[in-house]
């Protein structure tokens, strides 16, 4: 497989690929580290591609499994799952203490269901892909 051909069937998902890891790790240059990692063993498996049903799934399958490694080993220790970037300069005090309390709600709801469910919420309601 040439390089051409390796991007054009990388490139329509890699956005999802970033977007998933920036999800996971929180931090935006891990998840772009994450992002190139995949990017790099994608392209050692290059010549396996054709094989694959679906080489976005794969791909995805591989930032979860990197991000949830990533999340456990030691150097990653202050790393954390959550998602906060839910921001609006022109809303009132009040808007604002609420938008918060919601955003806490929904993280320690979110804290307490297992690893599995996390991610099947973030691929249905965040990358909009079908069960």
């Amino acid at each position: 497989m040439k390089q051409t051909e390796f991007l054009n069937i990388v490139l329509p998902f890699k956005d999802k690929l970033f977007r998933m890891a920036k999800r996971l790790l929180v931090s935006t240059e891990e998840a772009e580290d994450a992002t190139q990692e995949i990017l790099i063993k994608l392209w050692d498996k290059k010549n396996k591609m054709e094989t694959y049903n679906n080489v976005e799934a794969f791909a995805m399958t591989m930032t979860k499994n990197f991000c949830l490694d990533r999340l456990k080993s030691k150097q990653a220790g202050n790393l954390k799952l959550v998602h906060s970037n839910y921001t609006d300069s022109s809303t009132s005090l009040q808007s604002e203490l609420e938008a918060k309390d919601s955003i806490s709600w929904v993280e320690r709801i979110m804290a307490e269901l297992p690893e599995q469910q996390k991610m099947v919420l973030q691929l249905r309601d965040v990358e909009q892909y079908e069960y």
